[in-house]
């Protein structure tokens, strides 16, 4: 089968959610199939970041938009009130490219993440799937209630807005993907039953819970596992959601963690902080920046810890965590969408409170922390594994392209 895959962003590296999802699906439809690559790239790729796809794609074609030009459809989109992620990854260049190249390769099926690239192919008289990834208008909600003055209208804005794109893509494409039970729940669509729930998977070769195994693979100046800490946190810290989750942790969970064990110290392990992250640094508090490598941090780490109290989707994060066996603490956003049981493949708490109680409880139990960590990773190894999530989606493509035929 000829797969077009189309993105928003070019997929590596693997440091944003949606890159990480795309490049494994690629990865995984092009053992058997054969995968041309549309992306859309508001930076240059650099011929390292493009060899890494090369291996998985037949043909890599990718437009790099001026940012001026999708600052100015932006702002056109706000005016004739439309999605303002829609015209930020929309661009007439990004049209005619994505046409010619749709042409060219005569694809089978079109396959297309998030509704931001809806403009590019919703007009391409192919086969097409659409992976809305996760529910964008209820990510947009949630940090909607969390802000105040004129980001919350905009917020609000395009949180309509989003969701009027969502309902749109129900009448265009010929299926429709998401990552989790909880993200179709949050599309009130009468067809959203019909949405197929596609999660992400773990790579447990990379992510292996044979501590030694995977010391072994990393650079002997990587001096992360000489430096213990008791909690990490990691994730992208330009990312609202875990900008979010740091504060809170920081500023209402940590205190309740250090009046009972004052000695606890914290990582927040992630690339690009912004300002709000790195102010966070502290005696006990450890802000790295961007690092070459996650594991180290899991490895060094006695709990992994996820206060998610915005956003949507499936905290990769998480999944990894588990994948190396470091016992985890999150909330109900989070460890929900796993379908993780409570108290036996991780701990959920919604206020600090029991936030800080199920962190106290886990440091001060090893014995518990290490049954939890192996429930956990048999877990992962049962539910999430990129080969089985893989051959779903390709099941799903398949369907899409005989229904034309």
């Amino acid at each position: 089968m000829k797969i077009l895959v189309v993105l928003p962003r070019f997929p590596y590296p693997l440091e944003k959610g949606d890159k990480l999802r795309a490049y494994h699906q690629i990865v995984q439809l092009a053992k058997r199939n054969e995968v041309y690559l549309f992306a859309v790239s508001h930076q240059r790729v650099s011929d390292e970041h493009r060899a890494a796809l090369e291996p998985y794609c037949k043909e890599i074609r990718i437009v790099n938009p001026p940012r001026w030009v999708s600052y100015k459809n932006v702002l056109r989109n706000y005016l004739c009130t439309k999605s303002l992620q829609l015209g930020y990854w929309d661009s007439q260049r990004a049209r005619r490219a994505c046409k010619q190249f749709i042409s060219q390769v005569d694809p089978d099926v079109i396959y297309s993440q998030m509704v931001r690239t809806m403009p590019l192919v919703a007009r391409a008289d192919y086969p097409k799937v659409m992976d809305f990834q996760d529910a964008l208008s209820l990510n947009t909600e949630r940090r909607m209630e969390q802000s105040k003055g004129f980001w919350r209208h905009v917020l609000h804005f395009e949180f309509k807005m989003l969701r009027s794109a969502e309902y749109k893509a129900m009448r265009i494409f010929d299926r429709l993907t998401i990552i989790s039970e909880a993200d179709r729940d949050a599309i009130p669509h009468r067809q959203s039953d019909n949405i197929r729930v596609v999660p992400n998977g773990v790579d447990l070769d990379y992510f292996s819970s044979q501590r030694s195994v995977v010391s072994g693979q990393l650079a002997d100046e990587d001096s992360a596992h000489s430096q213990p800490t008791d909690l990490v946190f990691c994730g992208n810290m330009q990312y609202e959601p875990n900008i979010d989750a740091a504060r809170f942790l920081v500023n209402e969970i940590m205190p309740l963690v250090w009046e009972r064990r004052p000695e606890t110290t914290l990582t927040l392990a992630g690339a690009t902080p912004k300002k709000a992250v790195r102010e966070l640094a502290g005696d006990r508090v450890t802000v790295t920046g961007t690092v070459p490598d996650i594991r180290p941090y899991y490895l060094a780490a006695k709990v992994f810890v996820a206060p998610m109290r915005i956003g949507s989707g499936l905290q990769n994060k998480l999944l990894e965590a588990m994948a190396m066996g470091t016992p985890c603490v999150t909330t109900p956003l989070a460890g929900d969408t796993l379908g993780a049981e409570d108290g036996k493949h991780l701990l959920i708490g919604t206020t600090a409170q029991q936030l800080a109680d199920a962190l106290l409880a886990l440091l001060a139990d090893t014995t518990r922390r290490t049954t939890m960590a192996s429930e956990a990773h048999s877990f992962v190894q049962q539910n999430y594994t990129w080969d089985n999530i893989g051959n779903q989606l390709e099941s799903i493509l398949h369907e899409s392209a005989n229904r034309h035929l």
